[in-house]
């Protein structure tokens, strides 16, 4: 079969890569095309376009690329209907992902399977209509999203959690002692502390001072920056003074091997939880006074961070908009340096949220339940 997959992010990439390896072992005719990364273009398959160029966050960053956007969304319509899929598999990124259903519902006959929901709990809930109207089959890989579509009316599929799948096979595949690592990235024997500051220039320019002047607190710990793919090395340098190392496609290397971490918001809090790596949650916007009162009066939900909203409560603490301060990622950060009940109670209730996720294989699940389904059409 044919299957046509849409990401918009370096997380997407990732699990949409694991998810076409689930389809090529249950489908030895399954044939790929993609607006997607390099994981992806590794499994194989026809790369249209690389999601850095859908990539925009931000209402100005947005507005000044707007008819790069709409002629990427333009293409990629055209691109689907040429190429006549058996199947449109979305893989988060409503904003883009949620027009092209729109228009392929509209002007086609292909089923359209959303695979890692829209995050529609924590805003902009109007877009159940859309999903309703344009989307097939939802694929979850949050718990709390079963019973959050069930009140709209809408039956997903929960398959579990694929970043449970990559950590595993991670764990399983890397046998590199805390030695050498240090050895073979030139780091210092000091415990490590991870600085996952953002994916995205706006995301980095926020967060990552303010990272890094926290850290300056405790000198017996070392810093270590995990670079964003495609954000090169000169972008950072301004914020870095000499003792800062920095490394890239290392990330799992790099959570596996530190004592604590500093992460920003978005899939890496989670990934982080999965490592067992005491985490402080740091978010910087654009004028904080005002996300923090958007945030407390229209945001549907109490926490930002996957970790949280999977606990039901605060497990990490969220230093959000406002609350993101050198001086309060600081204190926070050293409440979970060495063994300290704070570093403790996190750690139990890590365990506890790494239940709720369920087994491995989510990937599998997914490519099982989509096959199955498009047999029937």
């Amino acid at each position: 079969m044919k299957y046509y997959l849409i990401v918009g992010e370096a997380s997407g990439d990732l699990h949409a890569s694991n998810l076409m390896k689930a389809i090529k072992e249950r489908d030895g005719e399954a044939q790929f095309r993609f607006f997607g990364g390099d994981l992806m273009t590794a499994v194989g398959g026809e790369r249209v376009k690389h999601y850095r160029e859908l990539a925009y966050m931000g209402f100005i960053p947005v507005l000044l690329h707007l008819r790069t956007i709409l002629g990427n969304m333009k293409r990629c319509k055209r691109d689907i209907v040429e190429w006549q899929p058996d199947v449109l598999i979305l893989v988060d990124y409503p904003g883009f992902n949620l027009s092209i259903a729109e228009y392929i519902r509209k002007n086609t006959r292909i089923p359209i399977y959303y695979y890692i929901s829209p995050k529609i709990w924590a805003w902009k809930e109007y877009r159940i209509k859309n999903i309703r109207r344009d989307v097939d089959e939802l694929f979850s890989i949050l718990p709390f999203e079963v019973d959050f579509f069930a009140k709209h009316n809408y039956s997903i599929h929960y398959i579990g959690n694929p970043c449970v799948d990559a950590v595993d096979t991670f764990l399983k595949s890397d046998g590199e002692t805390l030695p050498q690592f240090l050895k073979a990235n030139s780091l210092a024997e000091k415990p490590i502390v991870a600085l996952l500051a953002g994916s995205r220039k706006q995301e980095i320019e926020g967060n990552l001072p303010m990272m890094l002047d926290a850290m300056r607190r405790y000198p017996e710990y070392q810093p270590v920056i995990a670079g964003a793919p495609g954000i090169a090395k000169e972008f950072y340098a301004p914020y870095m003074n000499g003792d800062v190392k920095i490394l890239y496609g290392s990330t799992y290397k790099l959570l596996k091997h530190s004592h604590a971490a500093l992460v920003t918001s978005g899939t890496a809090t989670l990934e982080t939880a999965l490592f067992r790596v005491p985490q402080v949650v740091c978010y910087a916007t654009p004028m904080p006074k005002l996300y923090s009162w958007l945030k407390r009066h229209f945001l549907k939900v109490k926490y930002v961070s996957l970790v949280n909203l999977i606990a039901g409560k605060e497990v990490v603490r969220e230093l959000v908009a406002a609350d993101m301060t050198q001086a309060n990622a600081e204190k926070e950060i050293g409440l979970l340096l060495g063994d300290t009940p704070a570093r403790r109670t996190m750690l139990a209730e890590y365990d506890r949220i790494i239940g709720i996720l369920g087994e491995p294989d989510a990937s599998g699940r997914a490519a099982d339940a989509m096959i199955k389904l498009l047999k029937k059409e």
